[in-house]
């Protein structure tokens, strides 16, 4: 490590062909470049360089010395790039994709915050559920939820979502109340279209796991058109906490099977790989994380429920 500048000298002299040249460009003398070229030579016990009086060449140790001098330069520069980076206003046009339901409900409202934030910053939404190619369709970062395919992206964990079977009082006291997975085979099922495996609902617990195959003659590519023909009577719907909480806060549907229900899900950002990430990127990231930490607002709203402030049972 105390020779890393001595290695930035040769490769310096090497690039310009010579020491005078080298000198020049690192506004150093002449002298001191040499000092510095013998002492790395003098520490790795081998010539580097071979000096004659019209031309410079380099050893095959040199040639070795080179090559890893190159790469270790190359990476202090891309971590030098990395921090000023970090420290970069964002700016520009950030291309965001996100789910129609959560999107509006959560990402949309803080847009305004967002960018009174960043003055230099201007964001295209688009909103659909299905799987979007960020690469193809050149969007920089994308919010997903659920379990994330193995792929080229990377991402970063914002917040937890529960799903949650629910259904309103009116279906209930028709159609009676699940007591276990297995009886959802009974009922009127709401399902969503985007999912894996529309028809298989999977729960955890005391017997499980189950996979449980329901049936229904509602089937749809958005989670509140489900979550409102639930709370209109006509069915069994199982929703992303985010959805089904302010309903159930409101008594509008009730939650059930909760003691089979899987552990909580994550919503993502997402973005391609890359090495270091843009200021607009990760300022975006960041400021989601921050109003959805520790605890996101949708599962406040269930936790006052569960204390006490809105029914938990059919």
């Amino acid at each position: 490590m105390d020779h890393l500048a001595d290695l930035a000298v040769f490769a310096r002299v090497v690039e310009a062909g010579g020491f005078s040249a080298a000198a020049q460009s690192l506004r150093l003398s002449k002298s001191a470049v040499s000092k510095q070229i013998a002492r790395l030579e003098q520490h790795l016990g081998a010539q580097l360089l071979q000096r004659t009086t019209r031309r410079l060449s380099l050893t095959e140790t040199g040639r070795i010395v080179l090559e890893h001098a190159q790469r270790v330069l190359t990476e202090a520069e891309a971590a030098e790039a990395a921090v000023q980076n970090l420290q970069a206003m964002p700016r520009g046009l950030l291309r965001v994709n996100l789910p129609m339901s959560f999107g509006l409900a959560y990402v949309s409202p803080l847009l305004p915050d967002l960018l009174a934030l960043y003055p230099e910053l201007r964001v295209d939404l688009t909103f659909n559920d299905r799987l979007v190619d960020l690469m193809e369709e050149e969007v920089d970062v994308a919010i997903r939820i659920g379990n994330l395919a193995d792929s080229s992206l990377t991402a970063r964990r914002l917040a937890p979502v529960r799903p949650i079977t629910c259904a309103s009082e009116a279906y209930l006291r028709k159609a009676g109340v699940p007591l276990k997975p297995d009886d959802l085979r009974q009922h009127e099922c709401l399902l969503y279209k985007y999912l894996p495996e529309p028809d298989i609902w999977r729960y955890e617990g005391t017997g499980g796991p189950w996979a449980v195959r329901v049936g229904g003659r509602l089937l749809a590519n958005n989670g509140d058109v489900l979550r409102a023909a639930a709370v209109a009577g006509h069915g069994i719907v199982r929703s992303p906490s985010f959805i089904a909480g302010p309903d159930i806060a409101a008594g509008r549907l009730v939650p059930l099977l909760e003691a089979y229900e899987p552990q909580p899900l994550g919503i993502h950002a997402v973005y391609p790989a890359q090495r270091f990430l843009t200021p607009k990127v990760r300022a975006f990231i960041d400021f989601l994380a921050d109003r959805f930490g520790p605890e996101p607002p949708w599962e406040c709203v269930l936790a006052d429920t569960e204390r006490g402030s809105g029914p938990r049972s059919a």
